[in-house]
């Protein structure tokens, strides 16, 4: 089972904006008809339940959302990017690699994770009674490119805990209709099983987890491959293997193995199940092991080889479930789907360095990166647009005078104060 994966997305890049003026035999004075350029496709995850490992991915790393194309003359918009639709199992975590940003996709949802750039305004949006005919267009911004880390962890009813070989494999395949490998030496379990429960009018999903060893929080064995998958269980089926030298020492290496990788799970909803009672030894030591264990906790003895016991534990574990039941919306309070709010824009500042006036912000970074490139007419556009956002307040405080250098990303200027 393909459970942890990276990949890298790229939202598409805003078309660039037109510049072109009417060309007509009747119309000697056509004005400026240059049309904007298109937005960039935005990169949008998906949670579907068609899914249920992140295999798909496993022979491609880059998926990019296409970009939008640049405007034409007669004031034609440029056609939009369409968005890229990445579908992920329900239950993947989304998590950015080296920034900020995580998405817990616990039910059929849509996230867009990458916006795409906007396009680029034609030079028929910057025609006014003084400025008449521009020969400027704006270009489009480019599209974002993010690593994403994709972690799968499933929704299970039950998760089966154990040290390997407790018998794990052998009960799912006793009380439900899957079919995991069994076999007689450690990690016959490589990955987790899910097997459904059917309790007749209703039904749960019980899943049989890779074995835990001693230091599994730390990453030892299957460590955290195991641990991501408990996390998300309702109520945890300790089994012991009543056959081993000290069953009860080995249950309380395992709850120390839950609680050092995340708190709550050493206080989920736990039942203990003693297994191989069908091992005459285990029989007559069956009072002295329930003994030593915590008394709050409910015990069921069992054999998955013959099914004794079994029925009262998943019958117990049916109850339990329905006690434990989440909460489901109601129709006023609809599940919120999760999505990306945009932060509020970054404040223009300025910072001198050796002479030379850095302007930072989002918005003046913004400005010119759309029409640095444009000529001196863009220029002019530029500082305009700047000085709008308060450029020559903050160039003042900085101590700068007119005839100053500034910079904004690859562009610099003078300041003409």
């Amino acid at each position: 089972m393909i459970d942890l994966i990276e990949i890298t997305v790229v939202s598409g890049a805003g078309g660039n904006g037109f510049v072109s003026f009417r060309r007509e035999k009747y119309v000697p004075r056509g004005g400026p008809d240059g049309g904007d350029g298109g937005r960039g496709g935005d990169v949008i995850l998906r949670a579907t339940s068609d899914l249920s490992t992140l295999a798909h991915f496993r022979n491609r790393r880059t998926y990019k959302a296409e970009s939008g194309q640049a405007g034409a003359g007669g004031k034609r918009h440029g056609r939009n990017g369409e968005d890229l639709v990445i579908e992920v199992p329900i239950g993947t975590v989304v998590s950015v690699i080296a920034g900020e940003g995580a998405w817990d996709l616990d039910a059929a949802a849509e996230v867009v994770v990458a916006r795409g750039g906007s396009g680029g305004r034609g030079n028929s949006r910057f025609a006014n009674s003084i400025r008449q005919a521009p020969v400027f267009a704006e270009k489009g911004m480019p599209g974002a490119t993010l690593d994403l880390r994709l972690e799968l962890k499933l929704l299970a009813d039950v998760g089966l805990v154990g040290l390997p070989n407790a018998g794990k494999s052998t009960l799912l395949g006793a009380v439900s209709h899957a079919a995991p490998e069994v076999g007689d030496f450690p990690f016959t379990t490589l990955e987790p099983v899910l097997g459904v429960v059917d309790m007749g009018i209703d039904s749960y999903v019980m899943a049989d987890l890779p074995g835990l060893i001693e230091g599994a929080h730390a990453g030892v064995g299957l460590g955290h491959e195991f641990l991501r998958h408990i996390e998300r269980t309702r109520v945890i089926v300790h089994l012991l293997d009543a056959s081993q030298s000290n069953p009860v020492e080995d249950y309380f290496k395992i709850r120390r193995e839950l609680s050092e990788y995340a708190e709550a799970l050493a206080t989920k909803r736990e039942v203990i199940a003693v297994n191989k009672i069908d091992i005459p030894e285990v029989r007559e030591n069956l009072g002295a092991i329930e003994a030593a264990l915590p008394p709050d906790r409910e015990v069921f003895a069992i054999s998955g080889a013959t099914g004794e016991g079994l029925r009262p534990l998943i019958q117990r574990l049916h109850t339990i479930l329905q006690e434990e039941r989440p909460e489901i919306p109601s129709a006023e309070a609809p599940r919120r789907v999760p999505v990306i709010r945009p932060r509020g824009r970054e404040r223009m500042e300025v910072v001198e360095d050796g002479g030379v006036f850095v302007v930072q912000g989002e918005q003046a970074l913004e400005a010119a990166v759309k029409l640095g490139p444009g000529g001196d007419d863009a220029l002019d556009e530029l500082q305009d647009r700047l000085k709008r956002q308060g450029l020559d307040r903050l160039m003042r405080r900085a101590g700068a005078r007119p005839g100053d250098v500034i910079r904004i990303g690859d562009v610099e200027l003078e300041w003409v104060g």
